[in-house]
């Protein structure tokens, strides 16, 4: 039996969902961060369950071809990244595998999952970054560690352009100069919690915000001085959250320079973003997959569209045009009012956005006699709700094109779809989220064995 501390040869023969490296001994399960299928390893075990352990590297004898050496320094010590220890080819394989194994595993459902939508360039594609600030041993502004609230301090984080730690450096100056206090989470006294910046690709704008425990920003005047240099800063704001929770925005805005937004363009539609905006943080991936679920969508002008858990409308108003109706729904009424204002920036009026559950929204809009052909649902990480899937099976569309952050929910929904008679027909892995653990998935499911009613 395993015990901790005790040191063990081990293979890594694939990976967990969390990016970890897998290998087997003696029956156990033993998992190693920043390992590389194909690894042949020297593992000290840290911790033992009855079925499995967890173990560090203590020396890699053989090297898996797929390893490559990081280009990180904070690379193992903050929360980000996982996969930067491997070629980028043999990440977004093993995330499409991901996808299909989870499929075939949770859902029952043998899927051929199409080639992995890569991203072209797995760097600097971040446009937002949320810098938790502390000030213990020394004033910190980085990434928590994994599992912790432990700040690592990351001088050029490999993810996000590279003027985001120009940012940060005049603010850290700034604090320090200022004496601005720091918040702390045992005590919940001090002012600055987070440094939120935001960016647009294409239009080049910027937005510095400001995560505080109050509702005033002392010295804000030399903070708006202090970063005229960078002249596509177009908006600083205060966002004011004096909640004891791990919550990184509160609900109020204050406008400290220029406009309380930003704007954007995706799929040639521009949007507008506030700090509570929902928006994609990998633009040019998010294009590609917009482009994917339209296409298996196959929208026509006659045919009425239903975004659920539409956010701030972006999946649904890129592809309005093509439908007699969009209607997008959404619990969080701030997104809500950024979906009206991103359709008439757009000029589209086919579109009505309503604040409500979906479930229940769905229900009074079956009662109206106001049915879908086509259902596009994008929901969190923790999918579809029982009574969104009852209802989806009411409104009985031709088609569902499902987004998903999490393939795990995303095979327990389609395996109930599939029970309704609603069969995948498609499905893409898109790697929205290189060098970390992440993949998001869009699948085609078509209504089967019965007409509409």
């Amino acid at each position: 039996m395993l015990k901790k501390n005790d040191i063990i040869e081990l293979e890594i023969t694939g990976y967990t969902t969390d990016g970890y490296g897998v290998g087997h001994y003696d029956s156990m399960a033993i998992f190693v961060p920043f390992t590389a299928k194909g690894d042949v390893l020297s593992v000290r075990i840290l911790k033992t369950k009855k079925t499995y352990a967890y173990g560090k590297i203590e020396e890699i004898k053989i090297k898996s071809e797929d390893r490559i050496p990081s280009d990180c320094e904070a690379f193992t010590k903050c929360g980000g990244c996982v996969f930067r220890h491997i070629n980028y080819e043999s990440e977004a394989r093993l995330k499409k595998e991901r996808v299909e194994e989870t499929l075939k595993r949770i859902g029952h459902l043998d899927v051929k999952v199409d080639e992995i939508i890569s991203a072209e360039n797995p760097c600097r594609y971040r446009n937002k970054a949320q810098y938790p600030v502390g000030e213990k041993d020394g004033l910190k502004i980085g990434f928590f560690a994994t599992h912790s609230h432990r700040i690592v301090e990351c001088n050029d984080c490999k993810l996000q352009p590279e003027f985001f730690k120009e940012i940060s450096d005049e603010i850290r100056s700034w604090i320090i100069e200022n004496k601005i206090s720091i918040y702390d989470e045992l005590t919940h006294r001090g002012l600055l919690r987070h440094v939120y910046i935001r960016y647009g690709e294409i239009t080049k704008e910027i937005m510095v915000c400001l995560v505080a425990n109050g509702h005033k920003l002392p010295h804000s005047d030399k903070l708006i001085n202090a970063l005229e240099k960078f002249e596509n800063i177009k908006s600083i704001v205060l966002n004011i959250n004096t909640e004891k929770s791990n919550v990184i925005l509160g609900k109020e805005i204050k406008v400290l320079s220029g406009r309380g937004y930003i704007e954007d363009v995706l799929c040639g539609l521009k949007f507008r973003l506030s700090p509570l905006s929902f928006y994609q943080v990998n633009r040019n991936q998010a294009e590609k997959l917009y482009e994917k679920a339209a296409e298996y969508a196959d929208l026509k002008e006659d045919e009425i569209l239903f975004d659920l858990y539409c956010g701030t409308g972006t999946i649904g108003l890129t592809m309005a045009k093509k439908v007699k109706k969009l209607i997008g729904v959404e619990i969080v009424e701030a997104a809500i009012e950024d979906a009206k204002i991103n359709a008439e920036v757009n000029g589209i009026d086919n579109a009505e956005f309503y604040c409500a559950d979906a479930a229940e929204l769905a229900e009074d809009l079956l009662k109206k006699n106001i049915k879908p052909d086509v259902i596009i649902v994008d929901p969190p990480r923790k999918g579809c709700s029982q009574s969104l899937l009852d209802t989806i099976e009411k409104l009985n569309p031709e088609r569902i094109v499902y987004v998903s952050c999490d393939p795990a929910t995303l095979a327990r929904d389609c395996k109930e779809l599939d029970a309704r008679n609603y069969k995948i027909e498609n499905a893409t892995a898109v790697d929205m989220f290189p060098r970390t653990s992440h993949v998001e998935s869009v699948v085609l499911l078509e209504r089967h064995g019965f007409e509409a009613i």
